[in-house]
């Protein structure tokens, strides 16, 4: 992956990274995509990553004990066995005290019951989520809004290539982006529900009634303010080939430098994606 890395981000302190991981619903090979993550991170010259890997499912988990204050920012890449309570007090208080995470694709179907966690991701998909979960996020006359009809809580349709829509182009994560681009093919999660409480939704896509999809403008990048801290999730990234195209890249660099932060020094890259043609790196 060819990065051009500037002197700013070579005079400023890499931003620690933690990689939470090691348990995964199956559809997913969430380890190798920790892998991929940690390569786009550091690819950037911004992050320093170091991985907490869970034991498997089915072990005990009580040793589980990341320690979350160490590092500026939180990738949370986990869809398992719940944590000790000690853990899970742990990262929210990190995240009230200021901390920046990072929630990727089918990440957001872990906890269902976790109160805290699902107010940190906004909106989830699976993991038992129903309409007692909270409300949809729907885009009614140019806004986001809470729609509390019942219903599953996570579906998709059948994989493929997707125009995403800037829908806050002001934001740091988002300035340069073209106001539409062309995703690979990727599960486009719809039907995510949850709290839904401090969110922007920064892009979306429309999905397809004709191949699954719940026919709305669903969420593909949101920011949640959690007490002081920052989360920025992103539903793209189902496995490696996903991870590979320039606009979830570009994105998921952008969103992560802006949750640990709450700023965006990268620039737009020449070859982002355009709405008619999707692009990849190696």
């Amino acid at each position: 992956m060819a990065i051009s890395i500037s002197a700013t981000s070579l005079s400023a302190a890499p931003i620690k990274t933690l990689i939470v991981d090691g348990q995964s619903n199956g559809a997913h090979n969430m380890s190798a995509g920790s892998g991929e993550i940690k390569r786009i991170l550091e690819g950037t010259g911004l992050f320093t990553v170091a991985m907490a890997t869970s034991p498997a499912k089915g072990q005990d988990m009580s040793g589980f004990k990341p320690d979350f204050s160490a590092c500026s920012l939180v990738v949370f890449n986990y869809d398992g066995d719940p944590w000790p309570a000690e853990t899970r007090a742990a990262l929210v208080k990190y995240m009230q005290n200021g901390g920046g995470m990072v929630v990727v694709h089918s990440a957001d179907n872990a906890f269902g019951n976790w109160k805290e966690f699902n107010e940190m991701i906004g909106v989830g998909g699976w993991g038992g989520r129903n309409e007692k979960s909270g409300p949809y996020l729907r885009l009614r006359d140019g806004k986001w809004v809470p729609v509390g009809e019942p219903g599953r809580g996570g579906s998709h349709g059948k994989a493929r290539p997707y125009v995403v829509t800037t829908r806050e182009p002001g934001h740091p994560v988002m300035q340069g982006i073209p106001a539409e681009w062309l995703h690979v093919s990727d599960e486009l999660y719809d039907r995510l529900r949850g709290p839904a409480r401090n969110v922007s939704v920064l892009a979306s896509a429309m999905t397809d009634p004709k191949t699954g999809g719940s026919g709305e403008e669903e969420p593909v990048l949101m920011t949640i303010a959690y007490g002081q801290g920052r989360v920025f999730h992103s539903t793209m990234g189902h496995g490696l080939p996903q991870m590979k195209c320039v606009g979830f890249i570009v994105t998921l660099q952008r969103g992560a430098e802006w949750a640990a932060t709450g700023k965006v020094t990268q620039k737009i890259p020449a070859d982002f994606p355009s709405a008619a043609e999707t692009k990849t790196r190696p």
